[in-house]
């Protein structure tokens, strides 16, 4: 029998652990593909691949191509158009999708949440008013609040803010998280943080920014995550792991 191979279309830390887990149990050729983005990613387990594939149909090659047994999408929440290619590809290849969708963050009593459906609405719903903003939404996605300039901005992002990108005035930190409750709370404090912008991203890495705004009575413009797709949703990276040694073939291990 053929060794089976899972490729994991990554950039997340559940894409990390569930390669490492993968790749742990040393029966799986694990490919773990990066699209690039971030200038130097953490170190990754298995074969890594960085790139784009050239849409659904670049995808649908590189399976047959690869020999793919199982298409594992463990992208960002937010990462629609490639969840999309993803659907469409696992289709076209006839190569089986698991999805792992890290359930979103739900709203807690004294959270004080303005709800979005875009960035670009985000950006609207700021207020006339001059406010200190902590954007909290990555770099690739500032150029709504170049409409609104009357604000003070803090910016946080893994690698620089492109120039093209960079809004007057604005103050920039680079960090990578997880971020702790207590650590969100100096920032907010420290840069007088009036409103929060964030995206519905889920999970416990960054999930302190919002934990810290509640306690301080900060409000949150919340932007929701775009609609699910297709392909057979699991919430965890273990739930992902069975999934996907079930779908490849592989017998349960345990102990672990």
């Amino acid at each position: 029998m053929a060794t089976p191979h899972i490729l994991i279309l990554g950039g997340t830390g559940e894409a990390r652990r569930l390669a490492e887990k993968l790749v742990a149990q040393g029966d799986a050729k694990v490919t773990l593909s990066l699209a690039g983005r971030t200038v130097a990613p953490l170190a990754q387990a298995g074969e890594v691949r960085i790139g784009g594939f050239g849409g659904a149909d670049g995808l649908a090659e590189w399976l047959r191509a690869h020999a793919v047994d199982v298409l594992a999408d463990a992208t960002h929440p937010f990462a629609a158009r490639i969840s999309e290619n993803a659907i469409a590809s696992s289709e076209t290849a006839g190569v089986p999708l698991v999805a792992l969708r890290r359930p979103a963050w739900e709203r807690q009593p004294g959270d004080r949440w303005i709800d979005a459906k875009s960035v670009s609405e985000a950006a609207g719903l700021l207020g006339h008013e001059p406010r200190t903003v902590f954007l909290a939404i990555g770099r690739q996605e500032l150029a709504p609040f170049k409409a609104v300039p009357q604000h003070r901005y803090i910016v946080r992002s893994v690698d620089p803010v492109e120039d093209g990108d960079a809004l007057r005035g604005a103050t920039y930190i680079l960090d990578r998280g997880p971020f702790t409750e207590a650590a969100e709370r100096q920032l907010l404090l420290a840069h007088g943080v009036q409103i929060v912008v964030a995206k519905n991203s889920g999970g416990d890495a960054t999930y302190g920014k919002i934990a810290a705004a509640r306690e301080l009575g900060v409000p949150v413009v919340m932007v929701g995550r775009p609609p699910a797709g297709g392909g057979e949703a699991v919430a965890s990276v273990e739930q992902a792991q069975e999934r996907i040694r079930h779908l490849a073939g592989l017998p349960a291990k345990r102990g672990e």
